[in-house]
């Protein structure tokens, strides 16, 4: 990299970001040191006085690496900016080995065994003990593989608990921390935005207990439960969500999501892209992707189209675009704005150029003509990328994990000793499951769990005014792991005799 030692005013920003370690600050500007150096370009990035640029010849003596965009030129005995691969005599070697499971599996850790893997009974319809000190309301006795095990169920209120809502949609709702709303209360909030989806947090204990708690408690039942409900992003959206169904949002149904953004089309259609038009450009509310400049168009010997985006440029043929109701997601209403303009001593007359969304909802077709682009039909080849595309993306749909603190006086219905009862869920000795559905358990203190609400039978979930909702929890475990936790071994129940009493009751 060079430095421009008339703009560089030594703000220091390269220096924070540079991956490596390469640049210093000496009498008020930034020095980069050769040797270390990669042309990794992170200080261009971040430089707000532009004082940064790639030499212009690849560096003598180096080797670069094509791992990943970025395209290190890295020198003999360094590393490239992700320090995953070193020059060791014009090779370039992973500094970690390749390794088996066997070499993790101690990190890794145990997961719970088979015959402990599924409750005998669930905690559905089981009714909750209350005061906690007394025994669960089922606690059952089977076998398993020959295995004596016990299964502890109850329906449990969880005053700690929320839901997490995927949204699978490139359009935009609301700023990520915008309140979530139903009729005018506070309900939760947009988080992050993942792969082609929105996420939502809704409920957790403040909200619970706060002045909205028993709206916020019925809501997260409701959407745990598979039913239909409504909410309003705050200075965003108005959403209409269920869990497994497609996302309507401001009146609009949602159909597709795509497969990959932009630039990770570039190399999922490769082929297709090739053969549909000498440039193909995949508009993306994330990454924007340019085909010829991107490295998997160059992999198979697309030639440069000189044509220039508007972005921020990430890397070659990536770039990073505003979100907004134009096609993709971003604010390009009409598809050629993405276009900033053309190297005419690249671009040839009759260049032509598709350009779709991720999702191939939406495509157009142009051809420059030396002065602007012109519309034209899309050609054959261009429709079948654009299908194949459309084929390949899936269909946009609501999810949800219920999350939930299972400690607190609950754990009294399982074992006199509480702590022993974490211990073994955390160690695997006890597996805890939602409805028979597997859980995820958070590491760290207490029992907190996360539960795709799917694998969960429709109504399992309800809710107190105290405010709090209510989950069906199972503890499974061995006879003898139970009995050495304190269980509560006067109130065990054969499972035989338990399901032969259900019988008595269900027709």
């Amino acid at each position: 990299m060079i430095v421009d030692p008339e703009k560089c005013t030594g703000c220091g920003k390269c220096v924070q970001d540079c991956p490596l370690d390469a640049i210093s600050i000496v009498e008020k500007k930034a020095v980069i040191s050769l040797e270390l150096c990669v042309n990794c370009q992170a200080c261009a990035k971040v430089c707000p006085q532009d004082a940064l640029t790639k030499e212009a010849e690849a560096l003598a003596g180096r080797v670069r690496c094509d791992s990943c965009p970025i395209g290190c030129e890295i020198a003999e005995g360094k590393t490239g900016a992700c320090q995953r691969f070193r020059n060791e005599r014009g090779i370039l070697v992973r500094i970690v080995p390749l390794h088996t499971f066997a070499d993790v599996q101690e990190i890794v850790g145990p997961e719970c065994e088979e015959v402990i893997r599924h409750p005998l009974i669930t905690g559905i319809g089981a009714g909750t003990t209350y005061p906690d000190p007394r025994p669960a309301p089922y606690i059952v006795q089977g076998k398993v593989q020959g295995v004596d095990v016990v299964t502890v169920v109850t329906e449990a209120p969880l005053s700690y608990s929320g839901i997490k809502v995927k949204i699978d949609t490139d359009k935009p709702i609301g700023e990520e921390g915008a309140p979530l709303l139903i009729k005018g209360k506070k309900v939760g909030h947009v988080t992050t935005e993942e792969y082609g989806s929105k996420i939502l947090s809704i409920g957790g204990a403040n909200l619970l207990t706060g002045e909205n708690g028993f709206t916020v408690a019925r809501l997260i039942a409701q959407i745990a439960n598979r039913e239909r409900i409504q909410l309003k992003v705050k200075g965003g959206s108005t959403l209409e969500i269920q869990v497994g169904e497609a996302p309507v949002i401001d009146g609009e149904l949602i159909h597709k999501m795509r497969v990959g953004c932009g630039s990770a089309s570039m190399g999922l259609f490769t082929t297709f892209f090739k053969e549909a038009a000498d440039e193909v450009i995949v508009l993306d509310a994330h990454l924007t992707g340019l085909f010829t400049e991107h490295p998997a168009g160059r992999f198979v010997g697309a030639r440069y189209s000189g044509i220039q985006l508007r972005g921020r440029k990430s890397t070659p043929g990536r770039y990073f675009e505003e979100h907004g109701s134009g096609w993709g997601g971003t604010n390009f209403t009409d598809p050629l704005d993405v276009i900033a303009g053309v190297r005419k001593e690249i671009t040839r007359i009759g260049t032509t150029v598709l350009i779709t969304e991720t999702t191939g909802e939406q495509a157009a077709m142009f051809r420059w003509n030396g002065r602007r682009f012109e519309q034209i039909p899309l050609t054959p080849a261009a429709q079948k990328a654009v299908e194949v595309i459309n084929k390949t993306s899936q269909p946009s749909r609501v999810s949800a994990i219920y999350t939930g603190g299972a400690g607190g006086s609950a754990r009294a219905g399982v074992t006199i000793y509480p702590i022993k009862l974490t211990q073994a869920v955390h160690a695997r000795k006890a597996c805890l499951t939602i409805g028979g559905a597997p859980t995820f358990i958070y590491p760290g203190g207490g029992i907190t769990f996360a539960v795709d609400v799917e694998r969960v039978k429709r109504g399992a979930f309800t809710w107190v005014p105290t405010p709090a909702t209510v989950a069906p929890i199972e503890y499974t475990m061995r006879l003898d792991d139970y009995i050495e936790m304190g269980g509560h071994q006067e109130a065990m129940k054969p499972f035989d005799v338990v399901v032969k009493d259900l019988k008595k009751v269900i027709p």
